[in-house]
């Protein structure tokens, strides 16, 4: 922890010191000194960033939580009938390759500026990559454990909530933690084309302004609940598997 902070410190002042000495030019790498500024002025001073972080956290965890409860349920139903999902996996494929940055536009029509076409974009990528974790998950677990339940005796049922479905967590958790990023990186993505509100928003009208200490700052926040998200989501990980 030290270490890290020692790290970024370091980074911190030889920026600046570049900036300040004229190595690097502040009007395209701004300085740490205006990225702080612009922090305080947005949290405090004015508070409007509140609103703006408060509308990109609400459509990525809606994106994320319904996207993956969609998707595992899907993903356990096709565990359950293997027919149906050979069947429909030609099609999950081809929307899936789909770049769903893409189809913005089309989202905006179908859901207007507001958050509801960011909750689309965020929920169609949460979707597919838990899907597949969950799939991949349930496809993965040691047959040698399945022959050995039927030979005790254990029912479809028994199987596959009480060896199926534990030995798949593993696989499934990793999908469900990438989908939280990506629910993040869709919602802002699609805030960055066309938005209301947002932090994707503001760093479009900052970009367009040449704020580049209003861009590095909001890059920071956003790093910064990212890494938040990963670090919740590991440890609900750790406490899921903590039977292993």
């Amino acid at each position: 922890m030290l270490g890290h902070a020692l790290f970024v410190t370091t980074f911190v002042l030889v920026w600046e010191q570049a900036t300040a000495r004229g190595l690097l030019e502040p009007t395209f790498f701004g300085r740490p000194s205006g990225v702080a500024r612009y922090l305080w002025k947005g949290f405090v001073t004015e508070g409007q960033l509140w609103l703006e972080l408060g509308y990109t956290v609400l459509g990525a965890s809606i994106s994320f939580v319904g996207g993956s409860i969609c998707a595992m349920a899907v993903g356990l139903f096709f565990a359950t009938f293997p027919r149906t999902h050979r069947a429909t996996e030609p099609y999950i494929t081809l929307l899936n390759a789909m770049p769903r940055i893409a189809l913005v536009p089309l989202f905006l029509l179908w859901f207007g500026l507001g958050i509801g076409s960011k909750i689309a974009v965020g929920f169609s990528l949460t979707f597919f990559i838990v899907l597949s974790a969950t799939i991949a998950g349930i496809r993965g677990v040691d047959r040698d454990y399945l022959l050995l339940s039927r030979a005790l005796g254990a029912t479809p049922s028994q199987i596959f909530f009480k060896v199926t479905l534990p030995s798949a967590v593993p696989v499934i958790s990793s999908g469900v933690r990438l989908g939280m990023i990506f629910a993040l990186l869709g919602v802002v993505g699609a805030e960055l084309i066309a938005a209301e509100h947002g932090l994707g928003q503001i760093v479009a009208y900052l970009q367009a302004t040449f704020n580049v200490d209003g861009v590095m700052a909001i890059l920071l926040l956003l790093a910064l609940l990212g890494l938040g998200a990963s670090s919740l989501m590991s440890r609900l990980e750790r406490r899921l598997l903590a039977w292993q």
